[in-house]
């Protein structure tokens, strides 16, 4: 088993007696069944459908009893997440705080599920431990020492899990795009959430043409956002890799139809292959 102090990601936590009924009605993932275990993967979108923030949701009791939700986000990301949830708050009795400063993050994968709160994008993803930050050393000890953000990466990569700014844009991608419908992002049974329409519209009519697809690379990884061309035609932009393998953004059919036709696929001089 392999531990990774995750530094670049932060925590929000909601609290408060109706911290689960009012995440409900704003984010793309059901809170209400949340357990203690899981981290739960889910977006908060645009009226328009797009993905403002990404995040993994898990449930924490305190020592008052009382029931809490903490985010784990994109640490940069996590005072403007406190700050668009506190605009919905009104009159609901939660109390929502950038905790980043009082919690860290570690991923433990690699190995037999272990202590934590499971990944439910992918059953192999592993688990995610939120600890006050004065013990995340000596966790991280506990497990060999930190395995580092490049080798947790190259281990997301490689089951496909996208990382929004880097594998996806903010503002500008659906859920769909983001793979979020394969990876349990979306529970489209829990009923209304911000955006819900358009995600819905695109599940049950199949419209989605864009998605994050994972891809080998024969030769120098591009950088994250280099176009991806099949002759003449636009495909895509690359997203992350690590060594010969990699996640990009592209349009679908033509993917499918360059490799139909035999036609490579490339970004700069370095040929990418759907896998």
């Amino acid at each position: 088993m392999k531990a990774a102090h995750l530094t670049d990601r932060g925590v929000v936590r909601v609290g408060g007696p109706e911290a689960r009924g009012f995440l409900q009605g704003l984010v793309t993932g059901n809170v209400l069944t949340l357990q203690p275990g899981e981290a739960r993967w889910a977006a908060l979108l645009s009226p328009q459908g797009k993905i403002l923030f990404d995040f993994l949701m898990s449930a924490r009791t305190e020592a008052d009893g009382s029931d809490t939700i903490l985010l784990d986000v994109k640490r940069d990301m996590a005072a403007d997440l406190m700050k668009r949830l506190t605009l919905y708050k009104l009159r609901a009795k939660v109390e929502i705080s950038d905790a980043s400063g009082q919690f860290g993050v570690i991923a433990l994968y690699g190995g037999a599920p272990g202590e934590g709160a499971r990944d439910s994008r992918h059953p192999d993803l592993g688990t995610r431990l939120i600890l006050p930050v004065s013990n995340i050393d000596a966790q991280i000890l506990t497990f060999g020492g930190d395995a580092g953000l490049a080798d947790y990466a190259a281990h997301r990569i490689s089951l496909g899990a996208p990382e929004g700014g880097v594998d996806f844009a903010y503002g500008d991608a659906f859920p769909h795009e983001a793979d979020m419908d394969q990876l349990n992002g979306v529970d489209f049974r829990k009923g209304c959430f911000i955006g819900q329409e358009v995600v819905a519209r695109m599940q049950y009519r199949g419209t989605t043409r864009n998605r994050v697809l994972r891809v080998a690379l024969d030769g120098v990884a591009p950088p994250p956002g280099a176009i991806v061309m099949a002759g003449e035609t636009r495909v895509g932009v690359m997203g992350s890799s690590s060594g010969a393998h990699g996640l990009a953004l592209l349009r679908i059919d033509r993917a499918e139809e360059a490799a139909q036709a035999g036609q490579a696929l490339l970004s700069g001089e370095t040929r990418l292959r759907l896998m």
